[in-house]
């Protein structure tokens, strides 16, 4: 392979193979070494997290459930094991040593039984479990949960019609992929927490604000009694429990350094004891407590719940900078150390893998997916720019050492140094996929226009794949629906009906298709099947917008939140006074739809080139033995390409969907908004979809978020960012994130003038207002070679869905994706 012509991760993947050490590995040596103690290795389910809290709620039947789960993760933190992993300088963690996942049973536990015995061999994201574990996951746990979860409680509540376009059985085990309810695979969405509240208060800062409150309560009030000093007790609770839990972690670490023999570790074991007898109790006074205290904080959060697409780290350049700096001017801590302390938590948390046990949420969320983003950059809440050395540091971090995580996110506006920019897009270069990028200027606007103050806009943190969060002023955790538009497609051209499921009636009927005489007739028949879509995803919605409250607490994420605090209530209660309700359902596959009815729009009505019966039959046998129909409806106009004829249609489907979310969404009290970010479910959702009259064949995965169809973009990467902005409904407000895939060669970024030509693109991306962009840099002949040989690219990071992860921890079908991507040879 050309050198010139690489990029520097394939450049070390080649020194790799070639038996090269790291060049980097001198200035990294203590993370490289806890690195290399559990990378690649097999990941195992930790039980205990579960079964602590399993026993506790046993024990409370009939309190309060906010108290309930406060207890329970006083039981977890008074009995879960403690570790301190071997050189790591920060602790805490929620397993086995190596790589673990925590199980939920109140989430699904349901059909635990039976993941635990197909965890081990499934295909996406696998999980280990010892015999013992097994026994007490099958035998102690899952019993307890059977009757009681949130996911058999949604299930019992969809009427038929609406059941029969989300599950594929009864039980609701499986899912259709048509209209893919979430929520019973995560206790919440992304989410962010202030953590800036514990440095500055620490957790008995909230202690003593919840017993104050609690002794302000009114004796003879119903409701300060039933609803207002349960929830003020389940704080005290939690609070104390965060403060055992790291105080163990301080017995263990003198107990450690007593034992050491070497003298700079029994050193650096018993400042760690010192640390965690402070925090996350106290404010933190320099920055190794507050790293260390942020990390508690974090860590305790997944005992608390399973948030989807994990906890986010929130603007961590912001909230650790004046730590930073005060250390640094008292001459006590350089950049250099001050990143070997962040990357002990990146290795920690490398270890902590989010385990889905249902089939849908395994393949939503292939190569053991996360999303646990660090926000830099941005703007602060007064509108300056927030860019400040840490900022730099971070992205130092991700071009030196060769990990996944954490999941760094850069948030970009009109006025982002130039500095900035070409830091962003040296590490864009390296070729790991990081960092993904949101613009301020299109995140602040729309989210003033929900309702928010410009200082709580301007003080967004990315959360999630493509999401945004405002501490202290969203108030939403209900996943939401994932809808199969293509399939709606599919249904218009059967009647209802999918050839997946034969003669079965899956949806409305909206017509014979051969009585479809103009293109009208055919688009009044498909935005029919598009709104029965949408009706039955605002169906699930507002039903799990209902029950959720019964099944789920959250006191210590309601403790940092300051309007849960003000109004005494949890944060899973259905509404919060002057909260901020941001919801979203995702629209799957808008390139290969926009393809699909352009086709037929042109060559079937317009040009007359070819009947719609045709291309139905042609559709119907995966185009075998009509191969000159596929040329032809591949030779259409394409979204992606900035082409009026094939965006018109884009912007009139996004259309519909956002005044349908502005009229149900306020109905139901919220904004349900439309998003078009599909984690790695184009890949499923394809699956169960027929041939496509784009030319896609049967069961090839779905365009992925609002980007081009597979091949499809063909005048160049700006182009492509030109029909996400001319699909786009700027008037209107009820939507959300767009996710953009880039995917460009190595060369075409090479040297001085290629990171002038990225710093160009993303300023492109700022001022048409897109809400995201990430970047794959990489040449097609590597990630072809991983798949043929995998051993030797085991450490091949690429940027999939909002999140980077190995290549070969992929399904073939997902690397197949990645492949057949558009590779832009020029900017």
């Amino acid at each position: 392979m050309n050198q010139s012509c690489c990029s520097p991760q394939e450049s070390r993947l080649e020194d790799q193979i070639a038996g090269k050490e790291d060049k980097y590995r001198a200035t990294h040596e203590r993370v490289f070494k806890i690195l290399e103690s559990f990378d690649n290795t097999r990941p195992w389910i930790d039980i205990q997290r579960a079964l602590y809290f399993t026993r506790s709620m046993q024990e409370t039947e009939g309190e309060m459930l906010c108290l309930r789960w406060a207890k329970a993760l006083k039981n977890i933190a008074e009995n879960i094991d403690v570790y301190i992993d071997k050189d790591n300088l920060i602790c805490g963690r929620g397993g086995y040593a190596g790589r673990y996942g925590m199980l939920y049973p109140e989430l699904d536990g349901d059909f635990l039984d039976i993941a635990v015995k197909d965890l081990p061999s499934r295909k996406e994201s696998p999980f280990g479990i010892s015999p013992e574990d097994a026994k007490i996951a099958t035998e102690e746990i899952a019993p307890y949960w059977k009757g009681r979860t949130y996911h058999e409680d949604l299930n019992a509540c969809l009427p038929e019609d609406v059941h029969g376009l989300t599950y594929d059985d009864k039980d609701g085990l499986t899912s259709r992929f048509l209209v893919n309810e979430t929520s019973s695979f995560r206790s919440s969405i992304q989410w962010v927490h202030d953590y800036e509240k514990i440095l500055k208060r620490g957790f008995k800062g909230i202690r003593d604000e919840a017993v104050e409150k609690m002794e302000k309560l009114d004796p003879l009030s119903p409701i300060d009694a039933v609803d207002k000093k349960p929830f003020l007790e389940a704080i005290i609770i939690t609070c104390d429990a965060i403060k055992t839990w790291a105080n163990r972690h301080a017995v263990l670490a003198r107990e450690m350094a007593e034992k050491e023999t070497d003298v700079k570790r029994t050193a650096e074991l018993f400042k760690m004891a010192e640390i965690c007898e402070r925090v996350p109790e106290y404010p933190a006074r320099n920055f190794q407590e507050a790293v260390q205290s942020q990390w508690f904080t974090q860590m305790f959060s997944r005992f608390e719940q399973k948030t989807g697409t994990i906890i986010s780290n929130g603007r961590m350049d912001q909230y650790l900078y004046p730590f930073y700096k005060a250390d640094k001017e008292a001459g006590v801590i350089n950049g250099q150390q001050a990143m070997e302390l962040l990357e002990c938590i990146w290795v920690a948390m490398a270890q902590t893998l989010d385990l889905y046990i249902s089939p849908t949420g395994s393949a939503f969320n292939e190569g053991y997916a996360h999303w646990e983003a660090v926000t830099i950059g941005g703007q602060t809440p007064d509108g300056r720019d927030a860019t400040n050395e840490l900022s730099y540091i971070f992205l130092k971090s991700k071009r030196e050492f060769p990990m996944h995580y954490p999941d760094l996110a850069a948030r970009v506006h009109s006025r982002s140094p130039e500095r900035f920019l070409a830091d962003i897009a040296e590490t864009i270069k390296d070729g790991a996929g990081f960092p993904k990028l949101l613009n301020d200027e299109e995140v602040v606007p729309l989210y003033v226009s929900k309702g928010a103050t410009f200082e709580e806009a301007l003080d967004y943190a990315v959360s999630g794949c493509a999401e945004a969060r405002m501490p202290n002023r969203d108030t939403y955790t209900s996943g939401g629906a994932y809808i199969n538009f293509v399939a709606a497609l599919e249904m218009t051209l059967h009647n209802g009906k999918m050839l997946k499921w034969g003669d079965k009636q899956l949806s409305i009927e909206t017509g014979d298709p051969s009585t479809f005489k103009t293109w009208d007739d055919l688009w009044n028949a498909y935005v029919k099947q598009h709104k029965h879509f949408l009706r039955t995803a605002f169906y699930q919605q507002y039903t799990i917008n209902k029950i959720r409250p019964k099944h789920f607490a959250q006191p210590m994420g309601s403790a940092m939140h300051d309007l849960c605090m003000k109004h005494l209530m949890d944060l899973h209660s259905q509404h919060i006074p002057e909260g901020i309700e941001l919801g979203y359902f995702e629209h799957m596959g808008i390139g290969t739809l926009v393809d699909s009815l352009a086709a037929i729009k042109k060559y079937v009505y317009e040009d007359k080139k070819i009947t719609l019966k045709e291309v139905i039959e042609a559709c119907d046998c995966n185009f075998e033995g009509k191969e000159d129909v596929r040329q032809l409806l591949m030779s259409a106009p394409c979204y992606g390409n900035d082409d009026p004829y094939a965006d018109s249609i884009g912007k009139e489907i996004d259309a519909i969907n956002v005044r349908y979310a502005k009229k149900y969404g306020e109905e139901m009290g919220m904004h349900n908004d439309v998003r078009y970010v599909p984690f790695t479910s184009h890949v499923p959702f394809g699956r169960v979809v027929g041939a496509t009259p784009n030319g896609r064949l049967s069961g090839t995965a779905l365009s992925d978020g609002s980007s081009a169809s597979h091949g499809a973009d063909k005048h160049g990467p700006t182009a492509v960012l030109m029909s996400n902005f001319t699909t786009k409904n700027y008037g209107m407000r009820d939507r959300a994130a767009r996710l953009i895939n880039i995917k460009f060669t190595p060369k075409c970024v090479e040297g001085e003038e290629g990171t002038d030509k990225l710093i160009s693109f993303i300023r492109t991306v700022v001022d048409l207002k897109l809400w995201h962009v990430q970047f794959n840099v990489i040449n097609k002949d590597t990630l072809v070679k991983a798949q043929k040989d995998p051993e030797k690219y085991r450490n091949l990071i690429v940027r999939i869905a909002g999140y980077s992860a190995y290549f070969v921890d992929l399904s073939p079908d997902l690397q197949n994706d990645l492949i057949r991507r558009t590779a832009h040879e020029r900017v």
